[in-house]
């Protein structure tokens, strides 16, 4: 695999892992729009890899915040988000703000029950470029409607107990290629009436386990086999660059959506899925 090719999917990756536009969607479609070979699994961990890194790295004071929540006597307060969100943080230590990380531990369940029971279906007959489309258009309506109806008023430490339950379901259905973990979730949240800022921070928290997860069972593949002689520096440029570029797509949204809708994403999303029906229609997607 030329190393152009590593870090041009390793950007697609970093940036459609975390922006609400499906990750698999895209990595589906540039591959075939520019000729290029299926990367293949070992690149596919790399930058599973990479995109827990980021995300690590972003939250990890929010993480040991919560991690410690519980055998604390008072409320959770969240550090300041880098990207300036001053109000989520200051506000969090909501009623339920202690309970936090068994509410993530509760929305985990159903994201890991899905891929257990229909992780093959997911990489065979669910990855088709009708199904992708499908859902793109889908989930971005989805998310217009859940712009209108949420009255976005609760920060992340007024979380509860149902509001994890629903969200948890919603990430869930992102195992359909073109759903989108962060667009589900996202939209989810909003229909819970939590505030943009803080939907998206749960949704990132609520995606280290998934993407964790699906790195370790990979990377028990990989293990087996190991790293082909000409995938190791692939490899390696994968992680980095997803991992800079992940980082740098969750400051950018988590700023982005303090002060704007995702009506953006949701024009993108219906635009991307007409165009791969259109690709498929034609022939050129198969």
């Amino acid at each position: 695999m030329p190393i152009y090719q590593a870090v041009v999917l390793a950007i697609v990756q970093g940036v459609t892992e975390f922006l609400p536009v499906s990750s698999t969607a895209h990595l589906a479609i540039v591959p075939l729009l520019l000729g290029w070979k299926d990367p293949g699994l070992e690149f596919d961990i790399a930058l599973h890899l990479g995109t827990l890194v980021a995300v690590l790295a972003y939250f990890a004071g929010t993480w040991i915040a919560i991690l410690r929540a519980p055998f604390s006597s008072g409320p959770l307060v969240l550090p300041r988000d880098l990207s300036g969100d001053e109000e989520d943080a200051g506000a969090s230590a909501g009623v339920n703000s202690r309970l936090l990380l068994w509410f993530l531990v509760v929305a985990t369940i159903p994201a890991g029950i899905a891929g257990l029971v229909f992780r093959k279906q997911a990489e065979t007959t669910l990855r088709t470029p009708w199904v992708m489309a499908s859902c793109l258009i889908i989930v971005g309506l989805i998310m217009g409607l859940a712009e209108r109806m949420g009255k976005r008023r609760k920060t992340l430490g007024e979380v509860t107990l149902t509001d994890s339950i629903v969200i948890g379901l919603a990430q869930a259905f992102a195992i359909i290629p073109g759903v989108s973990r962060s667009g589900s979730t996202l939209a989810a949240g909003l229909f819970r009436n939590l505030k943009r800022e803080a939907a998206a921070r749960f949704s990132f928290l609520l995606s280290t386990p998934v993407i964790a997860g699906a790195a370790v069972l990979e990377g028990h593949k990989l293990l087996k086999n190991g790293i082909p002689a000409d995938m190791r520096m692939p490899f390696i440029v994968g992680i980095i660059v997803s991992a800079i570029v992940g980082f740098a797509a969750i400051y950018a949204l988590m700023r982005y959506l303090r002060t704007h809708t995702l009506t953006i994403f949701v024009v993108y999303r219906v635009i991307f899925g007409i165009m791969i029906l259109a690709l498929a229609y034609f022939g050129h997607y198969q």
